[in-house]
């Protein structure tokens, strides 16, 4: 099976997640992951897509979340390439909706995140590892060099409520 096809399966099986939110179920996935609502930046058509959140942090003294989530296939992720060009994003996470701003996490940052997600999900390592190293395209260990080269290739974006 060809790499463009495995993609393919894989974009499939990420986007199923999408009809949970749509039926108003989404909260059943709490705050593992995340729905997405953007507008195409050529087609102007509404996006949805349900993201694996890396890294949830509330913020004191307010409680305001941030979000940290990984652009799997990279700087050119559709939703990625949308939000940039249009940064009207709304994201639902738990039963939690609001309008989002977004920044691309820098270099150390992105690195921690993903060191503390390597921590908190020991026991899935080997299929984390196994995803990434499909979605990167080399085989990645999780070493301390490579958590760099990782972040690198996929960049790591948070979400927080708009003021």
């Amino acid at each position: 099976m060809t790499a463009t096809r495995q993609n393919s399966i894989l974009r499939h099986l990420l986007h199923a997640p999408v009809h949970l939110y749509q039926w108003r179920f989404g909260w059943l996935l709490g705050k593992r992951f995340l729905l997405l609502t953007h507008v195409g930046r050529r087609s102007g058509v509404r996006y949805q897509t349900v993201l694996e959140v890396m890294e949830y942090r509330e913020h004191e003294p307010e409680g305001s979340p941030e979000i940290v989530v990984m652009s799997g296939f990279g700087r050119t992720a559709n939703w990625l390439r949308s939000i940039e060009a249009l940064p009207e994003a709304e994201v639902t996470v738990g039963s939690l909706r609001f309008s989002a701003a977004y920044r691309a996490l820098d270099t150390e940052d992105a690195v921690n995140v993903v060191r503390r997600y390597e921590e908190r999900n020991r026991l899935i390592a080997p299929v984390v590892r196994f995803v990434l190293s499909r979605l990167l395209g080399w085989k990645y260990s999780g070493s301390e060099s490579e958590h760099r080269r990782l972040v690198d290739q996929l960049p790591l974006i948070a979400f927080w409520p708009r003021s």
